[in-house]
């Protein structure tokens, strides 16, 4: 028997591998990252970073509710980006999502990530 439950919602971009869109232990998920993928369509949204970030937390959104919670419940996020300089963007956007206490937060440039997009994002929730 698993010690994790799989987690998985149609209304969030299926899993693109071998991983779940996110596991539960106890009261702890863990969220797969997530990319800009349109969960009906499965192609990249249309449009830059602001649209790809939108995108992004519209699946975490998705993820966290089948899991039973919300981004209230969201300790921790990791961003990855393909440009820094997208920072500005991106924190400005995540601020409308959330508000205070903030989850922890690392942010990680990284050479590319997948499909092409530039911007992943994987969580930590408590429920």
């Amino acid at each position: 028997m698993s010690k994790f439950e799989k987690i998985y919602t149609e209304a969030a971009p299926a899993a693109i591998g071998p991983y779940s869109q996110a596991t539960k232990v106890g009261n702890t998920v863990f969220l797969s990252g997530q990319i800009p993928l349109v969960p009906e369509t499965m192609e990249i949204v249309e449009g830059g970073i602001e649209e790809q970030t939108h995108q992004v937390f519209a699946n975490l959104i998705a993820v966290t509710k089948a899991a039973g919670g919300g981004l209230e419940n969201l300790a921790k996020l990791t961003i990855f980006l393909t440009d820094l300089n997208d920072f500005a963007v991106v924190n400005k956007i995540m601020a409308t999502y959330f508000s205070e206490p903030y989850p922890a937060r690392a942010t990680i440039e990284v050479s590319a990530l997948p499909k092409g997009v530039t911007v992943e994002i994987e969580a930590i929730m408590a429920l």
